[in-house]
């Protein structure tokens, strides 16, 4: 009967531990911005309503900014992080609401699919149809 080295031994456990940890890191995203920033942000106060723990365990609302362009079109960019390890794939949706709280219909109000990488911050824009529309509402959800 052949006998297994010992060195052979020791070294299989560590290999199949170093390529689990390997396999195990996904695609990081590494960024460079001004370390003074020229322009200010107009952050928006936000109510956060979750149903999916799990969503928002991975995809978290940096924060919300907003704008108008042309003069009176509501322009909202919101910022979001992968706080995992792997790319994520989320859902998410711009609804558009005017003065009295009813829906601004849109064509462009439909599901967006967008892809994060691991630990990226990402920002989602959109800008609203016509200006009736004074507020909004992102819906988010997990891209199975």
């Amino acid at each position: 009967m052949k006998k297994t080295p010992i060195i052979f031994l020791i070294m299989l456990p560590i290999f199949g531990a170093l390529l689990l940890l390997a396999a195990g890191c996904g695609n990081t995203v590494n960024t460079v911005e001004r370390a003074q920033p020229v322009g200010e942000k107009q952050m928006v106060s936000d109510k956060r309503i979750i149903t999916d723990a799990g969503l928002n365990d991975y995809a978290k609302v940096i924060g919300v900014n907003q704008t108008t362009v042309s003069g009176n079109i509501l322009k909202i960019q919101v910022e979001l992080r992968n706080t995992t390890r792997s790319a994520k794939r989320i859902n998410y949706k711009f609804e558009w609401f005017d003065m009295d709280g009813m829906i601004v219909d849109s064509p462009t109000t439909m599901w967006k699919t967008e892809v994060i990488e691991a630990k990226e911050t990402k920002t989602l824009t959109a800008v609203a149809p016509n200006p009736r529309a004074k507020d909004f509402r992102l819906k988010l959800q997990d891209a199975k």
